[in-house]
């Protein structure tokens, strides 16, 4: 049977290299499929992952209807065996419910790959809805790692290194970025606590905490 699968977990734990992958391995089996991205780090139009590999890919707006998308592309004599939606937590809740009914109605699987939480650990209302539909929700165990070596479990927005709590839901970034916007995955404590491995390194150095040494 055809399944809305969403692959989830922080960033830089490979969700975009298990998209390439799956997009790999099937297409070597004589597949074709159509894959939906939004908001990729390599620009309008791309599926990337960061070690390095790209390939193209449909750019969704706001307003896309991505069920009369396929419509029209098999209606047209395209061949779609299933479809692949990265960047998931940035489509709407109505695109989530296209993309199940894409599965209902035309019986292809759908593969959504996406961080289920913001920098305020607030649901994305895409990722939401595809917790409630989904018929299979994948934790991805490729584990990223806090600076602190701990598993990291939260996605942490930054500025100039500096973790920051407040701005628009989606603002695109990427990881390690210190002088400008940039994300960085931390466990649970130091998120509470926000201390990013910048903040960590500058408190180190502080002369509040090094050693006395006798004059």
């Amino acid at each position: 049977m055809p399944e809305l699968v969403f692959f989830s977990g922080t960033m830089d734990c490979g969700k975009s290299t298990l998209a390439l992958q799956i997009e790999h391995n099937r297409s070597a089996q004589g597949l074709a499929g159509i894959i939906f991205t939004r908001d990729d780090r390599a620009g309008e139009g791309k599926l990337s992952s960061r070690l390095g590999l790209v390939t193209d890919a449909v750019e969704v707006e706001d307003g896309a209807d991505l069920y009369a998308y396929v419509v029209d592309h098999l209606s047209r004599g395209g061949r779609a065996d299933y479809v692949i939606a990265d960047e998931a937590q940035f489509l709407t809740p109505e695109q989530i419910d296209q993309l199940a009914r894409v599965v209902d109605d035309l019986g292809l699987d759908v593969f959504a790959f996406g961080i289920t939480t913001d920098f305020r650990t607030k649901l994305f209302p895409g990722s939401q809805r595809l917790v409630e539909l989904a018929d299979r929700v994948e934790v991805l165990q490729v584990e990223a790692l806090c600076w602190c070596g701990a598993r990291a479990t939260h996605n942490a927005r930054t500025i100039g290194g500096e973790m920051v709590v407040e701005g628009a839901q989606v603002v695109v970034g990427d990881v390690n970025q210190s002088d400008t916007i940039g994300y960085e995955v931390l466990c649970r404590r130091h998120h509470r606590r926000r201390m990013t491995a910048a903040t960590a390194r500058a408190a180190a150095l502080s002369p509040d905490v090094l050693p006395v040494t006798a004059i």
